[in-house]
This record gives structure tokens, C-alpha cells and sequence, in this order.
């Protein structure tokens, strides 16, 4: 099992930094009472349990219970395998986030912000000095963060890789509101004008020939496969770990489900995951 423990300063970036790791598989959970660490490790470590990855996030909330709680948490994980993270970030940078988001520093609430920092710092100086990685988030953009991560702490190729998702959809129900992109292929010969195709959907062979018998489908398909394949790695660099592709016809029974299947299937040869789903094909 590899057990990760997310600390460092306040404003720092350990919530962002969390949510990055559970997109990576990790099992998190953040901000347990210091009595706890313990027991979660030992449940974690339990064969029943099945975690091969565990992230825990503390913050000064936990350890800041006198001057012995650093050492007594750091006695405590001399009992398990563990890795350090420690985001730290330049004093001018965390005034200003919080100020930004009008947060009282957790050391400063009857204080200045600058006051409760300094504290914070120097508490933690000892877990800093113990860490395995230190991350100093005071210049780094959010893309640059999931790369330090994914470079730390990606176990597998996988881990790292965006999620697509393919849907079929009819413009006459409305567009998904989770679609980040979306494209009309009402362009396309409509099967619904044909009697015996009109109650077959894009799943059937002669609505996909029906379809594709001009070859616009192919030329459509070869030019979005085109676009996607520059857009991914752009959309991965930002931090993007999902997308959502729509492609809607008019009632999406035919032209759409037809396109979304070819589509999954050049994502089948693709080493990226991708799922197809059909919106609107059973509605009446």
C-alpha cells in the first residue's frame, strides 16, 4: 500500500492537491483528529480493506494541540510505510489568498495574518524537515501542480490519463448540460425518412450503412478524431481529467448513435479509457 500525507502550510494548496491524488485512485480523507491517524493506517494497511492507495490530508487544525503533537505524529507513522508531502508557498502569496478569500489563518484568529503564518511555519518546521517532497505552490499554476503530482505520485500510465466520455444525444430533448463539447451531425443522410429504418436506432447495421453510405461520415469522422487528438493533450496539460464528447441529431435514435459508436471505437485503439452512451435512444 502506498500511504501519502498531505501537510504544509494553510492557503498552500493541500485541499487542491487531494483532489488531484483521488484522481489518481487515491483513497483521501482529509483533516482526521491526530488520535485517529493510527487506526485509519492500521484499517488502510487491513487486507480486507483492499486500498493499494491511501492519501491523508492534516493541516495545522490537527497538530496544533501543543509542542508535543508534531513529534507524537511522527512517532505514530514510524509505525506504517509512508511518503511526506509538504506545501509550502511564500509568506507574501498565502497573505494574499487569504485575503482573496477572506479566510481567517486557523493560528491568527484574533491576529494578524502575518502573525499566524510565522507560527505556522515555525511549528511545522520539524514535519518540513521530515518530508519526502516539498512543493512550493507560490508561482505554480494549477496545470503545473498535476504535473508535479503525477510525476510523484502516478503509479501506473493510467493514472495520469483523462476519462472521455461519448454521448449520443437528440437537439429536440435539449443539450447535456454536462457536454464539454458538443457536435451536430444533423448533416448526415437521416434514417428517420426511410420507413423501415425509421424504428431502428444507430446500433442496427443498416442505419450505420444508411448513414455512412455518402462517405461525409468518414470525412466528419477523420477531421474530429484530427481536432480531438491536438485538443487532449491540451485539455490534459490544464488539468482536465474528463471530457465530455456530444454529438446530437435531431431525435438521437440514428445519425448521432451511429457517430458516437464509430467514435468509441477509434478510442478502443486509442490508449485512452472512453465509454459511449446513448441519451435519448429509448425515448419515445
Amino acid at each position: 500500500m502506498r500511504f501519502v500525507i498531505v501537510t504544509g502550510m494553510s492557503g498552500s494548496g493541500k485541499t487542491q492537491a487531494l483532489k488531484m491524488l483521488e484522481d489518481m485512485g487515491y483513497f483521501c480523507v482529509d483533516n482526521l483528529p491526530l488520535e485517529l491517524v493510527g487506526k485509519f493506517a492500521e484499517l488502510a494497511e487491513s487486507p480486507a480493506q483492499e486500498y493499494s492507495k491511501v492519501a491523508l490530508g492534516l493541516d495545522v487544525r490537527s497538530l496544533y494541540k501543543g509542542k508535543s503533537s508534531v513529534e507524537e505524529f511522527l512517532q505514530i507513522l514510524e509505525l506504517y510505510p509512508h511518503e511526506i508531502l509538504f506545501m509550502e508557498c511564500r509568506e507574501d502569496t498565502l497573505v494574499r489568498r487569504f485575503k482573496a478569500s477572506r479566510r481567517l489563518h486557523p493560528l491568527a484568529k484574533s491576529g494578524r495574518i502575518e502573525d499566524g503564518i510565522r507560527k505556522e511555519r515555525e511549528y511545522l518546521k520539524k514535519l518540513k524537515d521530515c518530508a519526502d517532497y516539498v512543493v512550493d505552490t507560490s508561482e505554480m499554476l494549477t496545470r503545473k501542480l498535476q504535473e508535479e503530482l503525477s510525476n510523484l505520485f502516478a503509479t501506473e500510465a493510467s493514472d495520469g490519463d483523462m476519462f472521455i466520455t461519448i454521448m449520443s444525444f437528440g437537439y429536440k430533448y435539449g443539450i447535456p448540460s454536462d457536454a464539454d463539447l458538443v457536435f451536430d451531425v444533423r448533416f448526415l443522410p437521416n434514417p428517420f425518412y426511410v420507413e423501415e429504418l425509421k424504428h431502428k436506432t444507430g446500433n442496427d447495421s443498416e442505419v450505420r450503412e444508411y448513414v455512412c453510405q455518402t462517405g461525409e461520415a468518414d470525412e466528419f469522422l477523420r477531421r474530429l478524431t484530427g481536432l480531438l487528438d491536438y485538443l487532449i493533450p491540451l485539455y490534459k496539460a490544464e488539468g482536465k481529467r474528463q471530457l465530455m464528447i456530444c454529438l446530437g441529431c435531431t431525435g438521437g435514435k440514428h445519425r448521432s448513435v451511429t457517430m458516437a459508436n464509430k467514435l468509441a471505437d477509434y478510442y478502443d485503439q486509442q490508449p485512452l479509457a472512453a465509454c459511449v452512451l446513448h441519451r435519448d435512444i429509448t425515448t419515445a
